[in-house]
């Protein structure tokens, strides 16, 4: 049984977003929780005023129940394959998925607001930066409560280094910025969800060789999840995630890291989440010390290539592979440490 729990946590979240569309589609139409377009991205991106937004509901649902079922069937049969003592190994995904779930309402929140003032306007950035300061805190003063967290890092070339007191500076950095990063990849249709799904085959197959088995099962569900998505918002896209989705994305990548004790695993399987984020911090920077040129003809880098002409699908599939790029790297750097 438990060499199955990992096909049936993807395949029944792949299955029940996907289906689930059927039910929050509508629901979302009849809300008028539309998207509203306005100086985001280039130009003809105008046609998708209304979309219906907030979609990412299909996968948060769907990962949530699969992860359980699956984590319950893991228990029933070989609790000894979560890794760590039940108990704890149970803390830790619960931690895992609260946290991700609170990034998601976060989202929400910023969602909210947005549907309600009918512009691109929701949370400012303070309010935005100081939930996520709290969020950020609860997990990480949960991860030291379940005894998990760890100061030290492997580093190539340098191996284990312990960073000490510097280290929460830092993490904090990495987590806040890698689920902005993800926010910022959702800019086009399918996207973040395939992007994401390439990750979390990642992260679902690090965190079962490493001894995370039950994260690894949140992997799969999340990986599955957004499979099952790509039914809605693959190009073109019937709806959009929202940043409901989107945080939640990122919450998942970020705490899977961390809860594995891999946090560097990120600058790697997260390599085009770190793209996209760079892209508009480069843009901004030489923007403001040139006086008004660009680097790129468009921030985040995925719109600088629709302006090249790329299609929406094409952008999808090479962005895709470098994410693909980058789990392997990811592999080949566990295995030589």
């Amino acid at each position: 049984m438990a060499r199955y729990t990992l096909m049936i946590a993807a395949f029944l979240s792949m299955a029940v977003a996907a289906f689930s569309g059927f039910f929050i589609l509508p629901w979302l139409k009849r809300l008028h929780y539309g998207q509203t377009i306005k100086e985001i991205g280039p130009t003809w991106h105008n046609k998708k005023q209304g979309t219906p937004m907030m979609g990412g509901l299909m996968f948060i649902l769907s990962s949530v129940l699969a992860t359980g079922v699956a984590y319950g069937l893991l228990l029933a049969e070989h609790s000894e394959l979560a890794g760590m003592a039940p108990v704890r190994t149970t803390l830790l995904l619960v931690t895992t998925m609260v946290t991700t779930l609170a990034y998601s309402m976060v989202g929400f929140v910023d969602d909210y607001l947005k549907v309600r003032h009918k512009q691109n306007l929701g949370l400012n950035a303070r309010a935005k930066i100081i939930m996520q300061l709290v969020i950020t805190t609860l997990y990480l003063v949960s991860l030291e409560l379940l005894g998990v967290l760890s100061t030290s890092v492997s580093l190539p070339i340098f191996g284990v280094v312990d960073l000490g007191y510097a280290y929460y500076p830092l993490a904090y950095l990495l987590i806040i910025g890698m689920v902005n990063a993800v926010n910022l990849t959702d800019g086009l249709d399918g996207l973040a969800s395939s992007v994401t799904f390439v990750v979390m085959l990642g992260f679902m197959t690090a965190a079962s060789l490493t001894g995370y088995y039950a994260l690894g099962l949140f992997g799969a569900a999340m990986a599955g999840g957004c499979a099952g998505f790509l039914c809605w918002n693959f190009y073109p896209a019937k709806c959009f995630m929202g940043d409901t989705g989107s945080m939640y994305l990122g919450g998942a990548v970020t705490t899977l890291a961390f809860g594995m004790g891999r946090p560097e695993l990120l600058f790697l399987m997260g390599i085009v989440y770190i793209c996209e984020a760079g892209s508009v911090v480069l843009q901004v920077t030489y923007f403001k010390l040139t006086h008004g040129k660009r680097i790129f003809k468009m921030s985040p880098i995925h719109h600088h290539f629709e302006l090249c002409g790329w299609s929406e699908v094409k952008i999808d599939g090479a962005f895709s592979f470098v994410a693909l790029c980058g789990v392997v790297l990811g592999f080949v750097y566990l295995y030589q440490g």
